[in-house]
């Protein structure tokens, strides 16, 4: 599998196919698997887990503290409807939704070469997916994802990579 410059690939398959687990072979994780990854040496990665539960405190100080685009991040944020209010409150009493719209936001804010994104739908509504699809068809970044709304998929994905629990097709 190579991953070009600008491709968005979408990574499908049933549970326990190796999705996530491919993922975080991109990632750099220490996993074990057979084969090789080449990556190059300076490659940055930004990563949005399916677990939303490492965001903490409010959202203004969060921003200022990662190693982000503050102006794109509040931009993209907006472009997914994330109201000003919410940005002085803590976000462990945000909804899922609006924490998967902040780690999307941040994600694509961060300096980074490959976006790895596992699940990021979950928790976001019709409006909010065609949003994100506006945001990423406008970016054009180079991000593998693993994403179970078909929609999403196709309207995303510039290649689908269907993984088995023993190869891939």
């Amino acid at each position: 599998m190579e991953i070009k410059r600008g491709e968005r690939i979408a990574l499908t398959g049933g549970n326990g196919s190796g999705k996530s687990t491919l993922l975080k072979i991109l990632l750099g994780e220490n996993m074990d698997y057979k084969g090789n990854i080449e990556r190059g040496s300076d490659l940055k990665t930004s990563y949005i887990p399916q677990d939303t539960t490492s965001l903490r405190g409010n959202l203004r100080s969060f921003i200022q503290s990662q190693k982000v685009d503050v102006t794109l991040c509040k931009t993209i944020l907006r472009k997914l409807d994330f109201s000003r209010a919410l940005f002085d409150l803590t976000m462990e009493n945000y909804s899922d939704r609006q924490k998967k719209k902040v780690l999307i936001a941040m994600s694509l804010s961060k300096p980074a070469h490959l976006f790895i994104w596992d699940e990021p739908l979950n928790y976001i509504d019709v409006m909010s997916r065609v949003q994100i699809e506006e945001v990423l068809l406008d970016m054009q970044p180079t991000l593998v994802f693993v994403e179970h709304d078909k929609r999403f998929v196709d309207t995303v994905a510039t290649r689908t990579i269907a993984l088995s629990c023993t190869e891939i097709y």
